[in-house]
């Protein structure tokens, strides 16, 4: 049942919305870009609240004429309106819960775009294939979506998989989705190494950055120490006749961010200015979080084996999130890019915690 207090908020976010709508329209608004992007991501926000909101006020009132005719009915026509009552007060249910997540406060991050950071960890070889597995899901994921995937810079490993690359997916909803993978992933499969077919158990890391812009994230030239070296392949052979790739270190912090993958100097700085920043954003956040709320767990923790957010296991064709308990045997469809069952869970989950703590 939603109270009156909570149904004044939501009238609110509708008359907002009104607003919002009729000054789209206005030219003045129109010819002011900034303004004009602001209001528009505004009312993309208000449009589900007040989508949720008349959804609900239709149920309610289809009950309420149902549970009318009741007085009349007999026979046939007393079951159907029952179960129309029935099947109206659960979608009455469900929609004021909706109601009630969408007047919590936002992820400050949503609409963003991401930078992701995958490197293998425990395991050798086998976890730099590993990692490449996991780029080539979030690329398929990426595809299904409609996002855009760039490779911001990659170092593959001598078996053609990476011990680091880092990425940057953009599109509507990828922060909400991708946010989840943070944190070191575990597979447990016979590696291409094995002779004796022996099951190995590896591990990557994954990094999931909000991307960050330059007017948000300043940067003090003079905090940053900037070295010029030539690209290198597997095994550490040159790529590259000229010095083209980039290492910068922000000093205050000791961040490190190296590009190499364009052939120019400009270009590769440019990409290890865009990771940096987002690196800082993400730092920022971790400090006022670990002030407000307590100390913040790392994403990645150590990468070891034994701490995993995800298991992905080859032979069962099961994939376990350990963080909500959630098992599915469809390992194939997942690395092929089918992850939303995964992230539908997580979303869910988050959500309910959060309704539970606003109560």
């Amino acid at each position: 049942m939603i109270s009156d207090a909570v149904l004044g908020r939501l009238e609110a976010l509708e008359s907002e919305f009104r607003t919002c709508e009729a000054q789209l329209a206005d030219p003045a608004v129109v010819a002011d870009q900034t303004r004009y992007v602001e209001m528009s991501k505004r009312y993309r926000q208000l449009a589900q609240v007040v989508e949720t909101l008349q959804a609900w006020r239709d149920a309610r009132d289809d009950v309420a004429a149902a549970r009318e005719l009741l007085g009349d009915a007999s026979g046939d026509d007393d079951a159907a309106l029952r179960d129309e009552v029935t099947v109206g007060s659960e979608t009455i249910e469900r929609l004021e819960e909706e109601l009630r997540a969408l007047l919590l406060p936002p992820d400050p991050f949503d609409g963003r775009n991401v930078i992701v950071e995958i490197r293998g960890a425990e395991g050798g070889e086998e976890a730099n294939l590993f990692a490449r597995d996991l780029f080539e899901m979030y690329r398929a994921l990426a595809g299904r979506h409609g996002w855009s995937f760039e490779t911001l810079s990659s170092s593959p490993s001598d078996l053609g998989g990476f011990s680091e690359v880092v990425l940057r997916i953009a599109g509507d909803g990828v922060w909400p989705r991708l946010k989840f993978e943070a944190g070191p992933h575990r597979v447990q499969r016979v590696p291409v190494t094995e002779s004796q077919g022996r099951i190995h158990t590896s591990s990557a890391t994954v990094v999931v950055l909000p991307e960050a812009d330059e007017v948000e994230v300043q940067i003090d030239p003079n905090d940053l120490q900037i070295d010029v070296f030539r690209s290198s392949g597997p095994g550490g052979q040159s790529v590259n006749t000229t010095d083209s790739a980039v290492r910068i270190t922000h000093l205050p912090t000791g961040l490190v961010v190296s590009m190499q993958d364009e052939k120019s100097q400009l270009q590769n700085r440019a990409r290890a200015m865009q990771v940096l920043r987002s690196r800082l954003l993400q730092l920022e956040e971790d400090r006022q979080a670990t002030e407000t709320a307590g100390a913040k767990r790392s994403q990645i923790g150590g990468g070891g084996r034994s701490e995993k957010i995800r298991t992905y296991n080859v032979k069962e064709n099961r994939v376990t999130d350990h963080r909500i308990g959630l098992t599915i045997h469809s390992l194939d469809r997942v690395l092929a890019g089918e992850l939303d069952p995964v992230s539908d869970a997580l979303l869910a989950d988050e959500r309910a915690r959060r309704l539970s703590e606003s109560t």
